[in-house]
């Protein structure tokens, strides 16, 4: 198999200890050593969420399995619903929700642009007393914009609500603190800037809400799986003395792998980690500026994990991409609903938010597009300096 740079919407390059830990023996997922594993995986994500909270653990499926959890966890049919729609990730949520039968108020921005945290807000002062929850995308892989939270966990906790939030692509990578936020669920992503493969969904509930969990879904439901991965801190026995029930087969090489990830996470640090982040990203950014790229998102409002930019006119984004694959083994991805065909979205992830990996990147656009190189390598250079 041919080699890949990773610099696209997801997945993200994986570490070499990451790899290693994949290809560890796999063992019993009711072993002794799993279990530790286990219990320092979750305090390890309460360090990357940045909370306290008892129920912090990976759910045994994707970023999209943790959205479908926190649909059928936390919202009953009937349930009046804010929800952000500034991208497709808030738009896919809007869709779960509806299907789950809640009463869904959407707030939408244009795809680019964040959704003002007033909006949002009046929203939902205007369903007083009648809603359920808020969600909001933080990280809107789409479009490469983030949401502000200001203000949001205020109003929806004056009315006993739940603040909840997709940040898939934002966690360890852009500022986010659930504690500060008042957020009361969050799901993630392992593929993202935690620099793991795909297969886990970083799940945390507030104690606030654990005593709302719905029981609907067999697969997803919190109280039994909880029993598996936080045995004795489910609602039925906060004493913690019971023994951990099965519950489903985990996925334990792919547990091992989540354990290395976070350690890298911690040994750098959250705030160099999303300073380092910041840091690429406007470095690319100005550098794919000297090559006639344009970002969507303004100033203010850029997700740093991902750049959304606008193609020159003179490139055919798809088939310049596509060469950027194949000729270059670099894998940038294209634009989602009306950015389709108007946009790349560019990866600045975890390792992938190093000078190497985009000068890789801006040296290889270069050449496609016929254009020198040296004015944007120039501006990579400095924003990195």
């Amino acid at each position: 198999m041919e080699p890949r740079l990773l610099l696209g919407s997801g997945p993200s390059p994986v570490p070499e200890r990451v790899l290693r830990a994949l290809a560890q023996p796999t063992i019993g997922h009711l072993d002794p050593q799993f279990v530790a594993i286990m219990d320092e995986v979750a305090e390890l994500l309460r360090a990357t969420f940045r909370t306290d909270n008892r129920v912090a653990f990976p759910l045994s499926a994707t970023g999209s399995g943790g959205m479908q959890a926190m649909v059928d966890t936390l919202v009953e049919p009937g349930d009046r619903v804010v929800c952000g729609v500034h991208g497709a990730f808030g738009a896919r949520m809007a869709d779960a929700l509806g299907r789950a039968g809640a009463d869904v108020v959407r707030v939408e921005a244009e795809w680019g642009r964040a959704i003002e945290p007033e909006r949002l807000i009046e929203a939902w002062t205007g369903g007083r007393g009648r809603s359920r929850a808020m969600f909001v995308v933080h990280g809107e892989t789409s479009t490469g914009v983030v949401a502000d939270l200001t203000g949001l966990a205020e109003a929806v906790h004056a009315d006993d609500g739940l603040l909840l939030i997709d940040c898939v692509t934002s966690l360890a990578g852009h500022p986010l603190d659930l504690v500060a936020a008042g957020v009361d669920a969050a799901f993630s992503g392992t593929q993202k800037c935690l620099n793991c493969p795909p297969g886990l969904a970083p799940f945390t509930v507030a104690e606030r809400a654990t005593d709302r969990l719905s029981r609907r879904s067999w697969y997803f439901d919190l109280d039994a799986i909880l029993q598996y991965w936080l045995p004795g801190q489910d609602r039925a026995d906060p004493g913690g003395t019971t023994p951990r029930a099965y519950h489903h087969t985990a996925p334990i090489n792919m547990v091992y792998a989540l354990r290395e990830a976070l350690a890298i996470v911690q040994e750098e640090g959250l705030e160099a980690r999303w300073a380092r982040h910041a840091t690429a990203h406007e470095a690319l950014r100005a550098a794919l500026a000297e090559l006639g790229f344009e970002r969507y998102a303004p100033e203010g409002e850029q997700l740093h994990p991902l750049l959304c930019v606008r193609p020159p006119e003179d490139c055919e984004e798809a088939s310049v991409r596509a060469r950027l694959l194949g000729e270059h083994g670099i894998e940038v991805s294209g634009g989602l609903g009306p950015l389709a065909g108007r946009a790349w979205r560019i990866g600045v992830m975890g390792e992938g938010a190093r000078p190497e990996p985009q000068r890789r990147l801006v040296e290889g656009v270069a050449t496609l597009l016929g254009r020198d190189a040296r004015d944007a390598l120039d501006a990579l250079d400095q924003g990195w300096a």
